[in-house]
């Protein structure tokens, strides 16, 4: 059985790759998944899917809006995923959600299930989410998706990536639905690598020898002197800084500015954005990750090659779902269609039933 894939918010390929190298068999018979299409406004990360995720069919990925996408021209497909914009629900920022201006692009993965009937969905977004506008925007979310005829099963679960190999503390929410006329119910793949995660040091294992993306950040002397005096796990508010070096920032100390890793443990969480002080720093050398070592945190392989600048580049890896996470999760997804039983805990939040149809949530305005 192979489901065809449609991607809106594709990124440069996360959940792409990780779809690519899903796949089940039992006995004769196999289950993977393959790629139609897939959509993002970046033309850079478009342009690294292309070349790591879609060679064969570049066309197929499209560069754009997602409002001006029509569905009714786009190839059919089986599957469709979406990791939508977090920007309005993280709770680094105004947390605005379904106020915002990226919070309401939710409702194009709702259109691709309406328009599609695929025959199983994925989304994905920020653990922040739970709690916009006072918990309604995830509601209105999960009561949209359930209630898409022919209705879907939902199962949706606060995933700890550490615990699933990714070397990063990185917890994310992942919505899977499978339409509620096929019959079964996905159930959350148990932990892989939990109480013995995948330490930095671990990752980032002969990382110099990659030519890709692997360029170096200069800093200033007075940034490197300043991350001298940091030890593994501090950051730029240790007492262990010179006065004369510390930073004039007023109000909260941010706990991960100039914060260097621990080799012994997981990475924090690696970002797309942001200024100074926000790049994840090595543990043992006083400077920022490179892209390439950023890169191995988030589980992308050496030879995936990210396009654009090194600013677009650092944008893509830190916006991205972790591929390896992403393979553990389509795989109980192609093992739940296809009957196969697998190691499973409890999903951690409840959700609406699609028989019991949707019930309105009011919108904001």
């Amino acid at each position: 059985m192979i489901y065809k894939l449609g991607e809106l918010f594709a990124g440069p390929g996360g959940l792409g790759w990780g779809a690519n190298q899903a796949r089940v068999s039992r006995g004769s018979s196999a289950w993977r998944i393959e790629h139609a299409w897939a959509n993002d406004l970046d033309p850079a990360a478009c342009d690294t899917y292309r070349a790591n995720v879609m060679p064969r069919r570049p066309r197929r990925v499209i560069t754009g809006p997602v409002q001006t996408l029509d569905f009714t021209k786009l190839p059919r497909v089986d599957a469709v995923t979406f990791g939508f914009p977090c920007n309005d629900y993280s709770i680094v920022g105004e947390h605005r959600g379904l106020e915002g201006e990226y919070g309401p692009l939710y409702t194009y993965g709702v259109k691709a299930v309406k328009e599609f009937s695929p025959a199983w969905f994925l989304a994905e977004n920020v653990t922040g989410i739970q709690s916009a506008n006072d918990g309604c925007a995830f509601s209105q979310i999960l009561e949209e998706l359930a209630a898409v005829q022919p209705g879907y099963r939902l199962t949706a679960h606060e995933y700890r990536f550490e615990d699933y190999g990714v070397p990063q503390r990185r917890h994310r929410i992942i919505i899977v639905g499978i339409r509620a006329d096929l019959g079964p119910v996905f159930r959350v793949p148990a932990p892989t690598t939990a109480g013995r995660p995948v330490t930095a040091a671990e990752a980032l294992a002969g990382v110099e020898t990659v030519p890709y993306n692997n360029e170096l950040t200069r800093h200033a002397d007075r940034v490197v002197e300043m991350l001298s005096y940091i030890a593994p796990g501090d950051n730029a508010w240790s007492d262990s800084v010179p006065e004369r070096l510390r930073l004039n920032v007023k109000g909260a100390r941010l706990s991960q500015i100039y914060r260097r890793l621990k080799p012994d443990e997981p990475a924090y969480t690696v970002t797309g954005s942001g200024g100074g002080g926000t790049h994840v720093y090595h543990w043992d050398e006083p400077r920022a990750l490179t892209n390439r070592e950023r890169a191995r945190l988030q589980t992308f392989p050496d030879d995936f090659v990210f396009s654009g600048s090194k600013e677009q580049v650092r944008k893509q890896i830190g916006m991205a779902v972790p591929p390896r996470a992403a393979q553990t999760i389509l795989e109980a997804v192609l093992k739940t269609l296809a009957g196969i039983e697998y190691p499973s805990v409890d999903a951690s939040i409840s959700v609406p039933d699609a028989s019991y149809g949707f019930v309105p949530v009011q919108l904001f305005s």
